[in-house]
């Protein structure tokens, strides 16, 4: 056995063997990734311990929430008063402004602006305190003496270049990316931006390219999987038989097919996504406690250890919608259901667009009963 044969000999058994990489599907080989780390340069130190960092957190707290910072400023402020994670929504890479005015032209991603933001953040994250960056502490625990991760969000579906916009983004130091399953805005068709849906198989593909991508840098990168399938009602293509059950047998002037919304086809489509992806994210218009229990109760049923993430409108506005139950007590209650990291969608960022009237209880048709 040469020199590659054990290298990838060992990283299978790494694969097998390490609980990181419990129920975690590639479709790829070992000696593909061996023989991709040939090209590779570079340490990657900071996403590699961002990464490593988040996965700990999600493992050791009840949930680990994480403040939307639109400027590097306010990360830092979040990191010293203790938030365990930042999360970067995609709306905030859409301002020049906020992201140092895009990649120039020779990035290969000039249209998507997000890993120059999150290596903006990197670098305020940094000021926090220097020197425990350099030295973390044998805890790695407390306000300001360690590394906050960064959660950042690669935008809509459909990435043509997912493997190399996951390798931009572990360069500029994210610990986490998500991934959703809908057509980005913009072009064509910007006028159904957020509102098409990629082929399910289509989407195991990009999640699939990007952890090839971590595997190649050597980076336990978390890769996140969104669905927007509660909201949106057009499909790019049939061609996957895991989407006809939402088929309505209808088309548009320009060759979309019409599906039918809801909750139970989001769930649906996280289930097909849940082997590829480390995270499993749920993100309602409002507070909606019967949905994330009706959510994490399917997911878990299939998959027991999935990670779940969830995110609504900022939460000063949870207790409204809670029977003035308190923030505190929304967040244990979704820690409970299994979401451990939760987001509120910062200021000036849209949230999810309104789905259909479907009730909670639609989500368990065909899979088995919500939690009681």
């Amino acid at each position: 056995m040469g020199a590659t044969g054990e290298q990838a000999a060992q990283l299978q058994r790494e694969w097998e063997t390490d609980p990181r990489w419990a129920g975690i599907t590639r479709d790829y080989s070992a000696r593909d990734v061996i023989r991709l780390r040939g090209c590779a340069a570079g340490e990657y130190s900071l996403a590699r311990r961002g990464a490593s960092r988040l996965w700990d957190l999600l493992h050791r707290q009840d949930a680990a929430p994480a403040l939307g910072a639109v400027v590097g400023d306010r990360a830092a402020e979040a990191a010293r008063a203790g938030s365990p994670a930042i999360y970067l929504p995609g709306c905030q890479a859409g301002d020049g402004r906020l992201a140092g005015g895009g990649y120039p032209d020779q990035s290969p991603h000039p249209d998507n602006p997000m890993p120059n933001l999150v290596r903006r953040i990197n670098n305020a994250l940094m000021s926090v305190d220097p020197p425990a960056r350099t030295e973390p502490p044998a805890d790695d625990h407390g306000p300001g003496r360690r590394l906050t991760p960064v959660v950042a969000d690669a935008g809509f579906g459909a990435v043509p270049d997912a493997f190399e916009l996951m390798t931009a983004m572990i360069e500029a130091g994210a610990a986490g990316v998500r991934f959703e399953d809908q057509l980005p805005p913009g072009g064509a068709r910007g006028g159904l931006g957020g509102k098409v849906l990629v082929p399910t198989g289509q989407h195991i593909e990009t999640l699939t390219a990007a952890r090839l991508a971590a595997d190649a840098l050597g980076v336990p990168s978390l890769i996140i999987a969104r669905s927007g399938a509660h909201a949106a009602s057009l499909l790019t293509s049939d061609i996957d038989e895991r989407d006809h059950e939402f088929l309505i047998g209808e088309r548009t002037a320009e060759g979309l097919h019409r599906v039918e919304p809801g909750w139970y086809a989001c769930v649906t489509r996280q289930l097909a996504f849940a082997p590829y992806a480390d995270v499993l994210w749920l993100e309602t218009p409002e507070p909606d406690l019967d949905v994330a229990r009706a959510f994490a109760c399917i997911i878990h049923s299939q998959y027991p250890d999935k990670l779940l993430a969830y995110s609504c409108p900022a939460p000063f506005t949870w207790p409204t919608h809670q029977g003035g139950a308190s923030t505190a007590k929304f967040r244990m209650e979704l820690a409970v259901m299994g979401y451990q990291f939760q987001s509120a969608t910062p200021a000036g960022c849209p949230g999810p667009p309104e789905p259909s009237s479907e009730p909670a209880d639609r989500l368990t048709r065909n899979h088995g009963p919500a939690y009681a």
